[in-house]
């Protein structure tokens, strides 16, 4: 059999450009490689916090992920994701400028996930930080304004500790931030037929918030496996095993 080659690395389609970072992430959350059933690659951006893209201007960032964008895509990659949903303004930009299918943020799903609710159901949002997600934000995932949101709340350890960048995260206390600040979602709006988790980071606690919920919830985690999915197809096997064939 011959190959062809082009690039340096192969097999890990996905590429994820990560916030600089130094807090802990167990699996479930995107920047732990092990989340993955597949091989990634990563590629930092120095210049990002969860700081200055969730509770700043993100935009003069834009270069910066361009630029990571291309050095992932040269290496290889056939796609490229982000590892904050608060990016999702970039979408357009970066697709344009990569060349390749990006998946700037798990927002993206939103308006499938709608199309699959009856019509007496809603979507809700459940984000790191719900103060600093605009209309702008909506806007680039299609999301219409009167989308129910919810937040872990600025004063919760999981905020805190997240967009603070701490050293050290309390995940039990974690989780229960979550599943309380999906509880009052659904309390606040009853007919919220499933969730949609804005922050990568939130992906460890979703069977949590499903339980603690009765809804569907959908994630990062979610996203990427359908985004990989398509730029990497399984192969099935052509022969037929069963006997009566």
């Amino acid at each position: 059999m011959t190959t062809h080659g082009g690039k340096t690395v192969f097999g890990a389609s996905v590429g994820i450009l990560m916030l600089n970072t130094r807090f802990p992430r167990i699996p479930g959350d995107i920047g732990n490689a092990g989340t993955w059933p597949f091989p990634v690659q990563y590629k930092v951006v120095p210049s990002a916090t969860p700081d200055n893209v969730v509770r700043g201007d993100a935009t003069p960032l834009l270069g910066a992920f361009i630029d990571a964008g291309r050095e992932l895509v040269d290496l290889g990659c056939d796609g490229i994701a982000t590892n904050c949903g608060f990016l999702v303004p970039f979408q357009s930009d970066m697709s344009r400028a990569l060349g390749v299918p990006v998946a700037s943020s798990s927002l993206l799903q939103a308006s499938l996930i709608r199309q699959t609710l009856p019509a007496d159901q809603s979507l809700g949002i459940l984000t790191i930080s719900s103060e600093t997600l605009t209309t702008a934000h909506l806007d680039a995932a299609g999301i219409p304004h009167d989308t129910p949101v919810g937040g872990t709340g600025a004063g919760s350890h999981f905020t805190t500790q997240v967009l603070g960048d701490a050293a050290e995260i309390d995940f039990d206390q974690a989780r229960t931030d979550n599943v309380q600040a999906a509880q009052q979602l659904v309390a606040d709006h009853p007919n919220i037929g499933a969730i949609l988790l804005e922050c990568t980071n939130m992906v460890p606690y979703a069977a949590d918030i499903r339980r603690a919920t009765g809804r569907p919830v959908f994630s990062i985690y979610t996203y990427l496996l359908w985004f990989q999915s398509g730029l990497l197809p399984r192969r099935f096997p052509s022969n037929l095993d069963d006997l009566r064939a």
